[in-house]
């Protein structure tokens, strides 16, 4: 992503939340490399979801909005 929006940052902060916290159940201590193909689906899975809710949660706040930005 190039040069985000203050909408995009706001939604990339909202899927931080949601990766650090399967991050909590995985364990911080645990190496990129050594985690399990289901483990870094779930990571990628909870950013793209968690983002792409935020954005559209951003653009139903904005009024005349007639599609969501992504």
């Amino acid at each position: 992503m190039v040069d985000p929006t203050d909408e995009e940052m706001s939604a990339l902060r909202a899927a931080l939340k949601m990766v650090a916290e399967i991050m909590e159940e995985i364990g911080w201590a645990t190496r990129l490399a050594d985690l399990t193909e289901s483990q870094v689906l779930t990571l990628i899975e909870v950013a793209v979801t968690a983002f792409q809710d935020a954005m559209r949660d951003s653009a139903a706040r904005t009024p005349n909005t007639l599609e969501i930005p992504f």
